[in-house]
């Protein structure tokens, strides 16, 4: 798989991700799991599915003894035994259930189970991601380059929108805060925390759908003061202009990218 091919899988992986974390409760609380979510993860993961019983289980070759075993289930565990012995754990049927061996194995997994929920979903996460070459060359980055200023050119805000994706990711620009979130606005950026608790969002790319209209400042703008948010919105309304626009954002974000990985970022 190219590199964009393989950068695209890991934001879906990550999508995927959040989305299912969104849907595990806090300790003491009960989840109802995404399962459709998991499932595709899982689909991206050396995990393999197997039915055992009444039991959706994942299991992953570890290259010793044991497997990995997932249950499929709100608490979403990963064990390291046999199938059998999961099965047995998770769904006894009469006769396992009146050996006092098994009733100990039975009220007690931690002997053999090694995550649960989000601790699990983040394994899952990191071996969908380590399947993955996202080394790249400096034509790799070109490529992206090129197919943004295409888009924008073409006024495809699909394609303009996948392109800023791969640079964000990149980049490690996310989406704005609450106070920087405007309608018909595609919106990347480098955000982060003082100590103070404000946060703090810059540089960062703006599009407008609506006007098919790109824009990077380089500017900061923090979520407590409110001239720089109604600057902020302003650039994003087109009422004030930031200093590069069209498809030099797209040039601009190349540089960065290849600046970064040159200081060993």
């Amino acid at each position: 798989m190219a590199f964009k091919e393989n950068l695209l899988q890991k934001i879906r992986i990550d999508q995927l991700a959040a989305q299912v974390l969104a849907s595990i409760a806090p300790e003491g609380a009960e989840s109802k799991l995404d399962k459709s979510a998991m499932r595709q993860l899982l689909s991206l993961s050396p995990f393999g599915p197997r039915r055992e019983r009444d039991l959706d289980l994942y299991v992953k070759d570890t290259g010793g003894r044991e497997p990995d075993i997932l249950v499929l289930d709100n608490e979403l565990p990963i064990y390291r035994t046999t199938v059998a012995d999961v099965a047995m754990r998770k769904s006894p049927d009469i006769a396992e259930m009146v050996k006092p061996r098994n009733i100990v194995k039975i009220l007690r997994d931690s002997d053999v189970k090694i995550s649960r929920k989000a601790e699990s979903l983040k394994a899952v996460q990191a071996e969908c991601i380590a399947r993955l070459d996202l080394s790249f060359k400096a034509e790799d980055i070109d490529d992206l380059r090129r197919d943004g200023i295409a888009s924008l050119e073409s006024n495809y805000a699909e394609g303009v929108n996948e392109s800023l994706a791969l640079f964000a990711e990149l980049l490690g620009y996310r989406p704005p805060l609450k106070p920087f979130k405007i309608p018909h606005c595609t919106i990347y950026a480098a955000v982060y925390r003082r100590e103070s608790g404000e946060e703090r969002l810059g540089p960062a790319v703006i599009y407008s759908l609506m006007r098919n209209d790109l824009q990077l400042t380089e500017e900061t703008f923090g979520s407590l003061e409110k001239e720089a948010i109604e600057r902020f919105h302003a650039l994003a309304a087109g009422r004030e202009k930031a200093a590069v626009r069209g498809g030099a954002v797209f040039e601009h974000l190349q540089r960065a990218v290849l600046s970064s990985r040159a200081q060993g970022n």
